[in-house]
């Protein structure tokens, strides 16, 4: 495992050490860490000349035309749009919360992606929102506004289950910081959304989460019930994590938009670690200006997370797009790939439009899977050693319990080169892409781009592009460092263009 050779010597020389280790090791064992207990250290995505991030944080959204409720369209109205409805007095928030609710309970038995239901806490948010908006006080546009979160975020009275069967009954005593500030704004919280155990795939214990396009098959992971569930009208938006795929996995899927911010742009406080140098948190949505607004909400430092920086977000939606430098992905998009015709026709769209593509090539990926494996070892090292890990849903050769247990043959060595690698390949991407464009278009699936970026903590905006055989396809877009507005403001671009994101499945 270490790619050395000793000497018989050499063995005798090393083995009392190594004995001392097993022992140290040992104690260690003995103290109880609890998942919410992070490394003394943390992961921070700028390169040594990262430029300072001047701008302004103010929101510029399309204003929406007054418009008369439709009911038979409340499931698949914008919260922009739901807004509009309770500001004119045509809907209240406890009305609007009641419908979702109702909503669920009609869809989930299908869908199998709700873990818990806060309707008690979602009716009494939804009535003190009506009698806020009524005196006079208002938050914001997403003041009475229902929504669902993962549940890995915990929440003050209601069970944050992971899940997984070992955690269904864990009760963590406070809000996540993501849950805080939505609650500031004044959403109203009525669900925590399924996720595939321990943040994998799209199985958890109450089943497999389904894709509202394809009842018979599964949303894709780990953000599945937040998929699912703004895909099937079942809430307007859902918070959703990514580690590596998991919002731009089930966003593809269930053909919703979905937004992974920059590493260290939302606080995880309050959320199930599973990678401290990876893990981010973010909107899925109906479109890219709900996703703006609500990660306008939620960015920020809070105290907590110490690898949250705080950076200007403004996004404007009437920028002109042109403003933007946009490499694409030439010889991957020139591959053959089951998103092809549909990628090639949004190329077609900005090139019909004079907007200058870049063709460009991606660095090398290096061997990084050490990182993941052993920190989401770590995080769940007392589940292995107690054999709760026999409870897991999944217990196949590459699902959790058994990649655990590989884990414990990563060298600390190696992880640290895996480390310094990363940093290697931060500089890489800034050199051989974001010194060249401001954004760059690449294939959700197809090439290394989801797994580079996702190691190198870049932004990405995922859109979905139409149907492939009956189900969503989906394009893309990465921006530079701290600058989620840039891949925003051309994914906002192309859904005016093209009304992809206005497609709702129909079903059972």
């Amino acid at each position: 495992m270490a790619g050395l050779a000793f000497t018989q010597g050499e063995i005798d020389s090393l083995l009392p050490g190594v004995s001392g280790f097993r022992d140290g090791y040992a104690k260690n064992r003995a103290v109880d860490l609890d998942n919410a207990v992070s490394p003394a250290f943390y992961f921070d995505p700028r390169y040594p000349s990262f430029p300072p991030h001047k701008g302004e944080t103010k929101l510029d959204l399309t204003p929406v035309a007054p418009f008369k409720l439709d009911r038979a369209k409340l499931p698949w109205y914008s919260v922009a749009e739901l807004a509009y409805l309770i500001r004119s007095k045509q809907i209240t928030s406890t009305d609007l919360t009641q419908f979702f609710l109702e909503r669920i309970q009609k869809y989930d038995p299908i869908l199998h992606c709700i873990v818990t239901k806060t309707e008690k806490l979602a009716l009494d948010q939804a009535k003190r929102a009506d009698a806020e908006l009524s005196s006079g006080k208002d938050r914001g546009i997403l003041h009475g506004i229902p929504y669902g979160v993962k549940d890995l975020l915990s929440t003050e009275d209601y069970p944050t289950t992971w899940g997984a069967t070992p955690f269904r009954d864990q009760l963590i005593s406070k809000n996540a910081t993501v849950v805080e500030k939505l609650e500031k704004a004044g959403a109203v919280l009525i669900a925590k959304t399924s996720m595939g155990a321990l943040a994998w795939g799209d199985v958890w214990f109450g089943g497999t989460t389904r894709n509202p396009w394809d009842t018979l098959s599964g949303s894709s992971g780990s953000s599945a019930g937040s998929a699912s569930a703004v895909a099937a009208g079942l809430m307007p938006f859902a918070i959703g994590t990514e580690t590596l795929g998991s919002i731009i996995s089930p966003s593809t899927i269930c053909g919703v938009t979905g937004l992974r911010p920059t590493f260290g742009r939302v606080s995880r406080a309050g959320a199930m670690a599973l990678s401290w140098t990876m893990d981010k948190i973010g909107p899925i949505a109906r479109n890219v200006e709900d996703c703006a607004l609500v990660f306008s909400a939620i960015c920020g430092s809070d105290g907590k997370d110490p690898s949250v920086q705080d950076y200007p977000f403004g996004f404007n939606a009437n920028r002109d797009v042109k403003t933007l430098k946009i490499g694409y992905l030439k010889g991957i998009f020139s591959q053959p790939y089951p998103f092809r015709e549909k990628d090639s026709l949004m190329l077609a769209v900005l090139q019909k439009a004079g907007i200058n593509l870049v063709p460009l090539r991606l660095p090398e990926l290096p061997y990084l899977s050490p990182i993941l494996s052993a920190e989401s070892a770590a995080a769940f090292d007392e589940l292995t050693r107690k054999n709760l890990d026999d409870r897991l849903e999944r217990q196949i050769q590459n699902a959790w319990p058994n990649k655990f247990r590989e884990s414990r043959f990563i060298p600390a060595v190696e992880y640290i080169q895996a480390q310094r690698k990363r940093t290697l390949l931060i500089q890489q991407m800034q050199d051989s892409i974001f010194s060249k464009v401001d954004v760059l278009l690449h294939p959700s699936w197809a090439g290394t781009t989801l797994t580079i970026s996702n190691y190198t903590g870049h932004p990405c905006v995922v859109i979905p592009t139409g149907l492939v055989r009956g189900k969503p396809a989906s394009l893309s877009i990465t921006s530079r460092l701290y600058r989620e507005e840039d891949a925003l403001l051309l994914a906002n671009y192309l859904q005016r263009q093209t009304g992809h994101h206005q497609k709702y499945p129909t079903f059972p």
